[in-house]
């Protein structure tokens, strides 16, 4: 038979034996023999694979555990045709026509009548999802696109190479807007748009390219065709000429002020940060006092090398205190960003617990210390925005500038001259995590934002799990999921491991 490759490999020969050797439980009747199934594993996971295969048994099916000669459908969740011939192909398996390659969805649809149904057009994973050729003049890119992109960006990889910059940068106005107006519905539809458009492989040249993709709303479909006709968009160019606008983020680019303290000092007619710093009646809280005093410092870029320097400080000092102690720095620079606006860190140590005094020993310049409100056993939050219960400094570090060889600030301003400084104000959050609880923290302050707002959305969505910084809960079992690392979470929730320099969402 050619169906089956020659094996040239001890996994490849494995993987012959097993599709030869079938193993089928036969606890249960087999009702309908003409169906011999397969479930894929792949972006599913082992618990809820299990749960599936226990199933269809029990309602009359033939359910094989290893792909074998006598499997006549294999079933797929969250998978295009083409990543089920890939996976096909890598289980030595030459001749995949003779297999029925179906969506989850018949799976179902056969559990929920109890008896098998016809594999209509809606079920089958269609050829149609293979790539045109790159070169075709009438490109019909969206066919191809559209079946393979999520909603959920959790299951995109979405790196720094952004194809559609001019229109992600026109969404991210928009949402900051409706941030500061505080409509967070808005909001969010246009940080998902963006989100889904930082993740494609091509740029958009043309309307039909973004047809049958997900997160394009009417707003976010106006925006994008008035910038492909006009070059830029006309909501966005008054969005940014807007008083309130350019004053509130003006306001919030102040360490420690949000949108509240923005809308207060904004009715009482302040417009931009030297009024407020002029502005002498002004009750201000000890972080913005600290966010006033060093202003042009935290509002420059923090560049790669400076969070170097900044991570062995602070790795340094730590392990002064707990020689043990792992830390690691997450945020936008674990996800291989050059730049950022502030640096994060998680802190985390093996042995007994002696690290909840370690924010009080003395590092920083300045530091606001929030203490832990965990309380063990708690439910993780269902809030996919939730603030997390660590112990945690939200802080601002000095840094010499004599350490960095390719700030992007005017070194000549900080050469220790008389009456300049030779050093920089940078910010800093220190996170302090119980050592079982550090992949769950990693992930979730490695971000990025909208990746995590998604990661969480899916557990509760598609796997009725309920994420967050501290834990996984799987609801349907009332189970705790533990995990040894970020890649065993992923696994839980039956999703593909992404990289974090692939989760600039």
């Amino acid at each position: 038979m050619d169906r089956f490759k020659a094996p040239a490999s001890v996994s490849q020969r494995k993987r012959q034996k097993s599709l030869h050797s079938p193993k089928l439980p036969c606890s249960y009747e087999i009702k309908f023999s003409n169906f011999v199934i397969f479930i894929m594993q792949r972006k599913m996971g082992v618990t809820r694979r299990m749960f599936l295969m226990e199933l269809g048994r029990r309602k009359g099916f033939r359910v094989e555990s290893e792909l074998s000669d006598s499997v006549t459908h294999i079933v797929a969740e969250n998978n295009s045709y083409l990543e089920v011939l890939d996976w096909l192909k890598g289980q030595a398996v030459g001749d995949s026509s003779r297999f029925e390659l179906l969506d989850i969805s018949w799976f179902t649809a056969c559990m929920e009548a109890g008896r098998p149904v016809d594999s209509e057009m809606k079920h089958r994973l269609m050829e149609q999802c293979q790539s045109p050729p790159l070169n075709t003049p009438d490109l019909e890119m969206p066919a191809f696109i559209a079946t393979k992109v999520s909603e959920y960006s959790c299951q995109r990889k979405t790196t720094l190479n952004n194809y559609n910059k001019k229109f992600t940068d026109a969404f991210e106005v928009m949402a900051e807007n409706y941030e500061f107006k505080e409509s967070e519905i808005l909001c969010l539809e246009f940080l998902r748009a963006a989100s889904l458009l930082k993740s494609l492989p091509f740029s958009v040249t043309r309307m039909k390219e973004i047809q049958g993709l997900p997160c394009m709303g009417d707003q976010v479909r106006d925006i994008i065709e008035e910038i492909i006709e006009e070059g830029e968009s006309s909501r966005v160019k008054e969005v940014l000429n807007d008083e309130r606008y350019k004053a509130f983020k003006q306001f919030t680019s102040v360490f420690g002020v949000g949108v509240k303290t923005s809308e207060k000092w904004y009715r009482m007619g302040l417009r931009t940060v030297e009024e407020v710093k002029a502005d002498k009646t002004l009750k201000l809280s000890k972080m913005q006092k600290a966010g006033l005093l060093y202003y042009e410092d935290l509002v420059s870029s923090v560049s790669k090398a400076e969070a170097d320097a900044v991570s062995l400080i602070v790795k340094n000092t730590v392990c002064t205190f707990l020689p043990d102690a792992l830390v690691t720095i997450t945020g936008g620079f674990r996800r291989g960003k050059n730049i950022g606006h502030d640096i994060d860190f998680l802190i985390t140590n093996p042995g007994p617990r002696e690290d909840d005094e370690l924010l009080h020993k003395g590092l920083l310049l300045y530091c606001d210390i929030i203490e832990s409100t965990f309380v063990k056993e708690q439910l993780p939050s269902r809030k996919v925005d939730a603030m997390d219960h660590f112990q945690k400094c939200f802080a601002i570090l000095k840094l010499h500038q004599p350490r960095v060889d390719d700030s992007p600030c005017d070194t000549s301003e900080r050469l220790g001259m008389a009456g300049v400084r030779d050093w920089k104000a940078i910010r800093v959050d220190l996170v302090i995590t119980p050592f079982e609880q550090y992949p769950y923290a990693l992930l979730g302050w490695t971000g990025s934002r909208q990746f995590g707002r998604d990661l969480r959305r899916y557990a509760a969505h598609e796997r009725k799990m309920i994420l967050d910084n501290h834990a996984l809960y799987d609801r349907t079992k009332r189970i705790f999921l533990k995990a040894g690392s970020e890649e065993e979470i992923f696994a839980h929730l039956g999703l593909d491991y992404v990289e974090p320099w692939e989760r600039n969402a």
